[in-house]
C-alpha cells in the first residue's frame, strides 16, 4: 500500500516557522514527507533539515519525496521524544524551527494490516512504531476495568466509558477479544441504540483512547515540549498541529506556561521567584483549517495550530 498522507495546515505552518534559508529545522513526525517537503524548498545547500519518525512505513515514503534534497536532509527512525538525544549525536544543539504534525497519516487509518480501522474487521494493533510490544489487543484483553475505564475516559472523553469497560471484561471472559470487529460489536452492545443512531461511528472515541493508550501519545507530548522549546534558537519557532482537545490542551498550558513561567501572588508589586519567560506564543488563539481545506480534506477539521517563539534573554 502506497503511503499516502495530505499535510493539514501546510501554508499555514510553513508560513509561521519563518524558514531561514540557512538554518536548521526539525520535522519530529515526518510522515509522508510533506511538511518537509515545503521546507526544504526553501533551503539553500547550507540549510538542513532533520525528519523523525517512529514508522517504517513513513520513513521510506519520506525518504523518496525528499530525495532531491539528500544534499540537506537527514531521517532518523526514532520518536520525537528523543530529538534533544537524536539531534546531539548528529552535533546539533540548537535548531531554527521544529514542526509537529500530531495526527495519525491516513496511511496508518487506510491500512486495515495496523489495525487503527473501525472501518474494517483486522486484528488489534494501533502501534504507531511496530518494534515496541505493547499492542491495542493487549490493552484490551490484559487492562483492569478500572484502567479501562480511566483511558476511556480520559483519553476518548466518552460518557459511556464505565459500561464500555464492563462490556470488555465481560466479553473476554467468553474469549480473547482479537479484532477491531469483535471489539466494535462489544462496543456498540454498551451504547444506547438511540444514541448510536446519531452522531459519529460509536467506536471511534474509544478506539482514539486505545491508539492514545498504546502509543503514550500524551505523555510522550507532555514530556517533550520543555526540550523542544530549550533546542529553539533565539527568534526560533515552534508549531504543533493537534487534532483532539487533550493535546491541545497540554500545547496551549506549556506554551502559555513558558510565556509567563511567573508563581508570584500577584498582588506582588515586583518578581522575586526568578521565573524568566522563554518567550512569546504567538497564536493567541489557534489557527484552524479553512473552510476550503476542511472540504478537500475531512479529517483536517479538528486541527488546530499553535505556534511559540523563543527569546534567548
Amino acid at each position: 500500500m502506497e503511503f499516502k498522507h495530505k499535510s493539514v495546515l501546510l501554508e499555514e505552518s510553513i508560513e509561521n516557522l519563518l524558514i531561514k534559508p540557512d538554518g536548521i529545522y526539525v520535522d519530529g513526525t515526518l510522515g509522508g514527507g510533506g511538511h518537509s517537503y515545503e521546507i526544504c524548498k526553501r533551503l539553500t545547500k547550507n540549510g538542513r533539515l532533520i525528519g523523525i519518525d517512529q514508522d517504517a512505513a513513513a520513513i521510506e515514503a519520506a525518504g523518496r519525496r525528499l530525495e532531491e534534497f539528500t544534499d540537506r536532509v537527514t531521517i532518523i527512525r526514532s520518536n520525537y521524544c528523543n530529538m534533544k538525544m537524536e539531534l546531539g549525536k548528529l552535533g546539533i544543539t540548537s535548531v531554527d524551527g521544529v514542526i509537529l504534525d500530531l495526527g495519525v497519516s491516513s496511511y496508518q487509518l487506510d491500512d486495515a494490516d495496523r489495525g487503527f480501522t473501525y472501518r474494517e474487521d483486522t486484528p488489534l494493533d494501533m502501534r504507531m512504531d511496530q518494534r515496541q510490544s505493547l499492542t491495542a489487543r493487549d490493552v484490551v484483553n490484559e487492562y483492569s476495568e478500572m484502567e479501562l475505564y480511566r483511558v476511556i475516559r480520559d483519553y476518548g472523553e466518552d460518557k459511556f466509558a464505565k459500561n464500555i469497560a464492563k462490556h470488555i471484561v465481560s466479553a473476554r471472559q467468553e474469549k480473547q477479544i482479537e479484532t477491531t470487529g469483535e471489539l466494535i460489536q462489544i462496543i456498540k452492545a454498551a451504547i444506547p441504540a438511540k444514541i448510536r443512531a446519531v452522531g459519529g461511528h460509536p467506536a471511534k472515541k474509544t478506539f482514539q483512547a486505545i491508539r492514545i493508550e498504546v502509543n503514550s501519545e500524551l505523555d510522550v507530548l507532555r514530556d517533550s515540549l520543555d526540550d523542544m522549546i530549550e533546542l529553539l534558537n533565539d527568534g526560533g519557532r515552534i508549531c504543533i498541529i493537534t487534532f483532539h482537545s487533550l493535546e491541545d490542551r497540554i500545547v496551549k498550558t506549556v506554551f502559555r506556561k513558558k510565556e509567563n513561567p511567573c508563581t508570584c501572588p500577584r498582588e506582588f508589586p515586583v518578581c522575586v521567584c526568578g521565573k524568566k519567560s522563554k518567550g512569546t506564543v504567538v497564536t493567541k488563539k489557534p489557527i484552524v483549517p479553512s473552510e476550503v481545506e476542511q472540504e478537500e480534506n475531512p479529517r483536517a477539521k479538528s486541527s488546530k495550530l499553535r505556534v511559540f517563539e523563543r527569546k534567548v534573554q
